[in-house]
């Protein structure tokens, strides 16, 4: 004679607080980060014995890192083409041709990198162009 009732206990775990809990915790440390600033560009400057002149009221720095990505005004080009440099300062110089370009390039940074910038600066008639370089001690 079987005198205990035939019984099972389903256990059944609810997932959907502890998602929420997750979701809060993404939101609350996706706010709460500080985002580094991506435009801050490392360059090592080669060097020079001269003295730097002040820069013109409006100019256009063109930076180039030791990899040869370009930067404009310290903003990232998506790729290394020379058609989207000189897309890139179209839309910066507004057609203007009169604007000063600085050319800031790392010292370990391709040759044909530093010249394919000249080149679209030239193409688009920004001729005032100079290289910025460290004064040697």
């Amino acid at each position: 004679m079987n005198l205990k009732p035939d019984r099972e206990d389903h256990v059944e775990l609810n997932l959907t607080p502890l998602i929420d809990v997750v979701f809060l915790l993404l939101i609350f440390f996706m706010v709460s980060t500080t985002f580094e600033k991506q435009a801050n560009l490392k360059v090592q400057l080669p060097d020079s014995s001269v003295q730097a002149k002040a820069p013109e009221n409006k100019s256009i720095v063109i930076g180039i890192d030791a990899k040869g990505h370009y930067y404009i005004n310290d903003r990232q080009i998506v790729n290394t083409s020379i058609e989207t440099l000189k897309t890139a300062l179209k839309q910066v110089s507004a057609g203007k041709t009169d604007l000063h370009v600085t050319l800031r390039a790392d010292a370990k940074t391709p040759h044909q990198s530093v010249v394919t910038a000249m080149d679209a600066a030239g193409q688009l008639g920004l001729v005032k162009l100079s290289i910025a370089t460290m004064q040697s001690q």
